[in-house]
């Protein structure tokens, strides 16, 4: 029994693009970013996997994705040929977006379960709770003496999986004892 089944999930490195074959049709490619299980050696780490559809569903469900969304497709591999030569793709029937990108400026959260889960928890917590302060307060306060108190001076220490943040607002620093 012969089968070709393809089932890749990772970032979308390269947005889609569409052009028109000489047959008529309307061909879409995009490229995934893959990465690769982690252990191995050698130094690189994922791969760049090129798509393409010829299907008007799969390209409608594209439309408005964007860089870095975590996207899954299934379909098949192909070897394309041409005059100037050949290279394979995938043949997508199906795509779904998985996750949107995280929006630019502030790293992505991290979903996938971690060892250290409890302590990236509680620093997430902990930083959380800082914004939420800041953005409530004035952006300094000045003690009389000519030093300034600015809300969003902390400092942390981590220490292994020890974390200790030190806001100088008393709500946040009255949440970190509960925690």
């Amino acid at each position: 029994m012969h089968r070709n089944e393809v089932v890749l999930a990772g970032r979308l490195s390269m947005e889609p693009a569409h052009r028109e074959l000489p047959s008529g049709a309307l061909l879409t490619q995009w490229r995934l970013a893959v990465r690769r299980p982690a252990g191995r050696s050698g130094r690189q780490r994922s791969d760049a996997i090129e798509c393409a559809t010829i299907d008007d569903g799969v390209r409608g469900m594209l439309a408005g994705w964007q860089l870095d969304d975590l996207v899954e497709v299934e379909g098949a591999l192909r070897r394309r040929w041409w005059r100037g030569g050949s290279r394979y793709e995938i043949e997508v029937r199906t795509v779904r977006r998985v996750e949107p990108a995280a929006p630019r400026g502030r790293p992505p959260r991290r979903t996938t379960p971690h060892a250290d889960d409890g302590a990236a928890a509680r620093v997430r917590e902990a930083v959380d709770a800082i914004e939420a302060v800041d953005a409530a307060k004035p952006e300094a306060v000045s003690s009389g003496d000519g030093a300034v108190d600015s809300p969003a001076a902390s400092s942390c220490d981590h220490q292994g999986d020890a974390v200790s943040a030190e806001p100088a607002d008393e709500a946040v620093s009255q949440w970190r004892r509960s925690a």
